[in-house]
């Protein structure tokens, strides 16, 4: 008993070592990490219930932050202008995403040009793609309309029309779904081909396989997809502030969440108000996120389950 008594305080010594030895190694991470995210995270809490002007010292408020937030209408615009783009431009991607990677998938020559192509817009610079963006949507010498009078339809002004501009970023978001294509890609080259097989046996036609069994057995990846990308749309900023030149016009028809924040914590110098707006944003994600989850219990299929 005491051979083994002493053996275990020398394990337990000898992990303790190993433990202060691992915690050393990735203290700067953990010490990057409290600084620069969970800081930063509580601190807008505080912040969001204060008036904070950035040069005088926070003053408390209480709720009034929140409670002033929904008697403005610009917050409200941005709150639809977010949703409604968010609603547009997800399942937008999603379903070119799927198309994409099924035509990227399938045994054709120059398939890896193919993909190489449908993958460069993802890593072009976002400021670059939206100003050649930009261009094509301009309703005199753009690309899009010139496109649109070979069909006879006359273009409308995109980005100068309060009743088309988030049309236009909604399409324009197409242009990015190089990065969920590859994960798609990926997914798909994974699905049982045992199972393909057997369905044509069956007498399956490509849509029925596709439906019942490519879909379903790549649908942890679409939640997957779908998620990222809801998240990615509520924040959606660089593009629309170049294009837009940071105001959301015309007429606030393109003035995000994301824009009105930035407006009211470096334009207008209200910190407590933006931080508030800040954690608005984060509850609606998260509870978008929630309903999917909800949601994919009874859509997503998961192996053995």
């Amino acid at each position: 008993m005491t051979a083994a008594a002493s053996s275990f305080r020398f394990s337990s010594s000898r992990d303790r070592r190993r433990l202060a030895t691992g915690l050393l190694f990735i203290s700067p991470w953990i010490l990057g990490f409290i600084v620069f995210r969970v800081y930063p995270f509580l601190a807008s809490l505080y912040y969001s219930f204060t008036f904070y002007p950035v040069l005088r010292s926070p003053r408390w408020l209480g709720w009034d932050n929140y409670v002033n937030l929904f008697d403005d209408p610009r917050f409200l615009i941005s709150l639809w202008n977010s949703t409604y783009y968010a609603l547009g431009a997800v399942p937008l991607g999603t379903l070119f995403g799927i198309l994409l990677a099924m035509l990227l998938n399938m045994r054709v020559r120059g398939l890896s040009a193919f993909r190489t192509i449908f993958f460069l817009p993802s890593i072009t610079p976002i400021v670059a793609a939206a100003i050649v963006w930009l261009w094509m949507f301009n309703p005199r010498s753009g690309v899009v309309n010139y496109l649109l009078s070979f069909v006879g339809i006359n273009g409308p002004a995109w980005l100068g029309d309060p009743q088309w501009a988030k049309a236009a970023l909604i399409l324009m978001s197409i242009w990015s779904v190089g990065n969920a294509v590859v994960i798609y890609l990926a997914a798909l080259q994974d699905v049982p081909r045992e199972l393909l097989e057997a369905s044509s046996l069956d007498g399956a036609n490509a849509m029925q396989k596709i439906w019942n069994i490519t879909l379903p057995m790549i649908s942890p990846v679409i939640l997957f997809n779908v998620i990222v990308g809801l998240i990615a749309a509520f924040q959606f900023f660089t593009q629309v502030h170049v294009m837009t030149d940071g105001r959301g016009s015309p007429a606030d028809s393109t003035l995000m969440m994301s824009i009105y924040l930035y407006q009211s914590a470096f334009e207008f110098f209200k910190m407590g108000y933006a931080s508030a707006q800040a954690w608005i944003l984060f509850l609606i994600i998260v509870v978008f996120t929630m309903v999917l989850f909800r949601v994919s219990g009874r859509l997503v299929y998961y192996g053995g389950r």
